[in-house]
């Protein structure tokens, strides 16, 4: 496709990440944003590469764009929280990991959680009153910081887009475009 057709041409989509990130989930959803014509960019705490997991086996490094204490959120028109269960943990201990996903919360900006991902958005207290799905081990945890827990492939609620695992990314990624590119109506809807 050419990019000056693509769906989320001028888009400019934050993926928030450190070491231990899910592979996939940080591929294949920063890929198809890229082909539909988006502008992705790699956020984390250190510069350099961070480490992957593939299915908890040591995966593929990815290219740092961007230092979490040298990034403006407001440079960006949504975020990527991609999961792995050590990437996510490390973030929510950093504050200026959790203030970054607080701005696209607090200003109503796209924001899609896959997996452990969700647990960023638990330490921002970005859930209250929000339905989410997750990784199952995350129910607890996202039910006691407020949010509606459905055990969903991917749910939409207004403009987070969230999912379970890797099994859920074509539809969680065709979602997170629609919501992205304003082609889907901001209501709640769950997926098989």
């Amino acid at each position: 496709m050419n990019k000056s057709q693509g769906r989320l041409v001028g888009k400019r989509i934050a993926i928030l990440a450190t070491d231990g990130f899910e592979q996939s989930e940080l591929e294949d959803p920063r890929d198809a944003f890229s082909t539909e014509g988006a502008e992705t960019v790699v956020v984390s705490p250190h510069p350099g590469e961070i480490h992957g997991v593939h299915h908890g086996k040591r995966g593929r490094k990815a290219v740092v764009d961007r230092v979490l204490g040298d990034t403006r959120p407001d440079e960006f028109d949504a975020l990527l929280l991609p999961g792995g269960v050590a990437n996510p943990d490390q973030l929510r201990q950093i504050p200026e990991a959790v203030d970054f996903v607080k701005h696209f919360m607090t200003r109503d900006k796209p924001v899609a959680a896959i997996c452990h991902g969700a647990w960023t958005l638990v330490e921002a207290d970005a859930v209250r009153g929000r339905t989410v799905t997750s990784w199952p081990s995350l129910k607890t945890d996202l039910r006691n910081a407020g949010a509606i827990w459905t055990d969903r492939e991917t749910v939409v609620d207004r403009k987070l887009v969230t999912a379970r695992n890797p099994g859920d990314l074509p539809v969680f990624i065709e979602r997170a475009i629609e919501v992205v590119s304003g082609d889907r109506p901001q209501v709640h809807e769950a997926t098989a």
